[in-house]
């Protein structure tokens, strides 16, 4: 399950600021052993050696880690741990972890793109769907998802077509 992503590079010892994406108060505190999805796509197991709070962040090191430039090239990784029994979740409310990497289709069953990432902004959430260098922006709302399958890793979406420019115009 992911539970932050990995900013940047912070000071000279290797460390670096994480953004937690998680909505468990001090999820990141405790750690000591986790899972780094390295932006190379890569899985690696790691030690963590320290966590502290930083404002809205938190700066964290791991074990082999000691240079501003290995953190750099963690920067865009993914924190994750093993998944444990969750409290059960009411009818179309999903664990993010649960919906990035889910292809999103519209009503059609045209692929739309992947779901890479959730924002978060006032009052809502926007998903960021990409196909290759195309990324559209889609509220994160039952009026434009209309089902998700978490078996299939399928997300349907409606009323995208102003949101989707028309990949077949020359």
């Amino acid at each position: 399950m992911t539970i932050g992503k990995i900013e940047r590079p912070f000071g000279v010892r290797g460390e670096f600021k994480v953004r937690s994406l998680s909505d468990v108060p001090g999820r990141l505190d405790q750690l000591k052993q986790v899972q780094v999805l390295e932006p190379t796509g890569q899985i690696v197991d790691r030690t963590v050696t320290h966590v502290r709070r930083a404002g809205s962040t938190y700066i964290m090191g791991l074990a082999g880690v000691t240079t501003p430039e290995e953190a750099g090239l963690l920067r865009g990784g993914l924190i994750q741990v093993p998944r444990r029994p969750a409290a059960t979740l009411s009818a179309d409310v999903y664990f993010e972890c649960d919906l990035l990497g889910m292809t999103v289709e519209n009503e059609r069953g045209e692929e739309v793109g992947m779901l890479e990432t959730i924002l978060e902004i006032p009052d809502n959430h926007v998903f960021v769907v990409r196909k290759g260098t195309e990324e559209v922006l889609i509220p994160a709302a039952k009026s434009f998802v209309t089902s998700v399958d978490l078996a299939r890793r399928r997300m349907l979406v409606r009323g995208i077509d102003d949101l989707v420019e028309d990949r077949h115009v020359v």
